[in-house]
C-alpha cells in the first residue's frame, strides 16, 4: 500500500510511518505551552524528524476532551508562521490538524501537504472542496460529537461497525467532491467520544478496518486510557504505555502512528515491524 501525491511518496508496505505531534496551543493535554513559541515549535518539529518522524502533524487548537474552540484568527496566527517556517528547509510532509477549511487553505498554501480534520468531513461543509482543490491526503476520523462534549457518557451499539459506517459515509463525502479514494487515510479516533474500554476495543480490532483497503492511522499516544490502565501516571510517564499500544496497533495493521515521543515510538515501531514481517528491516 503506497500514498503518492506531488513530491511526496510514502510506502506503507516497508514500514509503519511516524507521524510526530507539534500542538501550537497552550492547553493541549499532554504538552499544552511547551511549543506555543515560534522559535521553540521550529527547533521541536526539526528535532522530532532527526528522531524519525515521516510526518509532521501540526494543530493550533486543542481538541482534548472538555476543550472550548478558538478562533479562526487565532488558530492562524499560531499555526502558520511556523508552517511557513518549517515548509523552506523540510523535505516530508506537513498534516495540518484542523477541522476548518479557512485554516486548511491557508496551511496548504504556506507549504501543508495533508489535512487531518478530526471531525471526518463533518464540521466545515467546505472542507471536501478545498481538500479537493488541493489534491492533498485526508485523513478522516472517527469522533462522536465535539471536543467539549464528546467524552460525556459516549455510548454505542456496536462500537466497531458504528465506525465503520462512519467512515464509509466519509469516504461518500469525499467522493462527491472528487477527492480520490487513494487519497483517503482513515483514523478511528482513540479518545474522541470513547470511554477507555472502547479505546482497548478498537486497538484489538484494528484488523476489521483492512476492508476500507486504506491506509490506517492510530493515536495512543500518552492518552488517558493508558493512565488508567498504568494507576494514574501523568501524561508525560505515559512513555511505555504508548510503546505497547503502538506496538500491538502495529500488529493489529496500523500503517502511521501519531506520537510525542518520536525517538521512542520509531524505535518501537521498527520492532513491531520486523516482528510482523518476520525479517529484519
Amino acid at each position: 500500500m503506497k500514498l503518492q501525491w506531488d513530491k511526496f511518496s510514502l510506502d506503507f508496505s516497508k514500514k509503519t510511518h511516524i507521524m510526530g505531534v507539534l500542538n501550537i496551543t497552550p492547553d493541549s493535554f499532554s504538552d499544552g505551552g511547551q511549543y506555543f513559541d515560534k522559535s521553540r515549535a521550529v527547533d521541536h518539529a526539526l528535532r522530532m524528524i532527526d528522531e524519525g518522524a515521516d510526518i509532521l502533524d501540526i494543530g493550533g487548537e486543542s481538541t482534548r476532551p472538555g476543550s472550548e474552540p478558538v478562533t479562526l484568527d487565532e488558530e492562524l496566527r499560531r499555526t502558520i508562521p511556523v508552517i511557513e517556517a518549517l515548509a523552506k528547509s523540510i523535505s516530508i510532509p506537513i498534516s495540518i490538524d484542523t477541522y476548518k477549511s479557512k485554516v486548511a487553505v491557508q496551511a496548504l498554501e504556506a507549504g501543508a501537504s495533508i489535512v487531518n480534520d478530526i471531525s471526518g468531513l463533518r464540521f466545515d461543509p467546505e472542507m471536501p472542496e478545498v481538500i479537493s482543490r488541493f489534491k492533498v491526503p485526508v485523513v478522516i476520523m472517527h469522533i462522536k460529537g465535539a471536543p467539549k462534549n464528546m467524552q460525556v457518557n459516549p455510548q454505542y451499539e456496536a462500537l466497531i461497525p458504528e465506525i465503520m459506517d462512519y467512515f464509509r459515509t466519509g469516504i461518500e463525502i469525499a467522493a462527491q467532491f472528487g477527492i480520490p479514494e487513494n487519497m483517503i487515510i482513515l483514523d478511528p479516533g482513540i479518545g474522541f467520544g470513547k470511554t477507555f474500554e472502547h479505546n482497548l476495543l478498537i486497538i484489538n480490532n484494528l484488523e476489521q478496518f483492512a476492508v476500507f483497503k486504506k491506509p490506517l492511522l492510530i493515536g495512543p499516544s500518552r492518552k488517558a486510557f493508558l493512565g488508567k490502565i498504568l494507576g494514574g501516571l501523568p501524561p508525560q510517564e505515559r512513555l511505555e504505555g504508548t510503546a505497547a499500544s503502538v506496538a500491538i496497533s502495529i500488529i493489529k495493521g496500523a500503517h502511521i502512528v501519531r506520537v510525542h515521543d518520536v525517538k521512542e515510538m520509531a524505535r518501537a515501531a521498527k520492532v513491531a515491524d520486523a516482528i510482523k514481517q518476520e525479517r529484519i528491516i
